[in-house]
């Protein structure tokens, strides 16, 4: 799952690539350039998905979904990695 702090990292990205400002992002957005500076730094904590979307449709992205990762480590395999028998 990315995090909220990359997801931040990423709309600044396309932000920077759109040649926008804070305050240009912010008002097509719709939202204060205090949320778009939050996000983009990393220390918003919580963010509603609305808002989220108006965001990443002002910037030009998107969110997708797709399956989880199923190449997960096993418990036992968790295990022999910590005791070093792998």
């Amino acid at each position: 799952m990315m995090a909220l702090g990359e997801i931040g990292r990423q709309i600044a990205i396309a932000r920077k690539e759109r040649e926008l400002g804070l305050m240009e992002l912010a008002a097509k957005a719709g939202v204060s350039r205090t949320t778009i500076y939050l996000l983009e730094s990393g220390r918003a904590t919580e963010i509603g998905y609305s808002k989220l979307a108006r965001i990443l449709a002002a910037a030009g992205l998107e969110l997708r979904l797709e399956p989880a990762a199923l190449n997960r480590p096993t418990l036992d395999e968790l295990m022999r990695e910590d005791a070093g028998d792998d």
